[in-house]
């Protein structure tokens, strides 16, 4: 731990530096783009549906842990990128694992959306 004084300005760099890690997900990473439409429509439908408080809390964590372990996992695969360019079975395995952990959260954000939306349309 660093022994620097806490000051707002640092404290609201901070916030731009992660806000740029949003854009950067946003624009660039592909598997991000279907995870945001994906959640477009959920939203959508969502507000169709008139969702309960309860129900909009666990869409919106879904739609967040999904998103934010697309991010982790995008910056595993781009500092193992940088790290080297050199095929090796431990880069691979980490950057396998990473994106196993997306779509771990992908099929639990499915089942969530699959419990909470099926009552409402059958």
């Amino acid at each position: 731990m660093r022994n620097e004084p806490f000051t707002i300005r640092k404290r609201l760099r901070s916030f731009k530096y992660a806000a740029n890690g949003i854009y950067l997900l946003i624009s660039r990473e592909h598997n991000a783009w279907i995870h945001c439409f994906a959640a477009i429509c959920v939203t959508i439908a969502g507000i169709m549906v008139r969702l309960s408080a309860a129900e909009w809390i666990a869409i919106i964590l879904s739609i967040g842990m999904v998103l934010a372990a697309e991010a982790v996992n995008s910056s595993i695969e781009r500092l193992a990128d940088f790290v080297t360019e050199e095929q090796r079975d431990a880069i691979k395995q980490t950057k396998d694992l990473a994106a196993g952990s997306v779509l771990i959260l992908a099929i639990a954000a499915a089942a969530v959306g699959l419990i909470i939306f099926i009552p409402k349309l059958f």
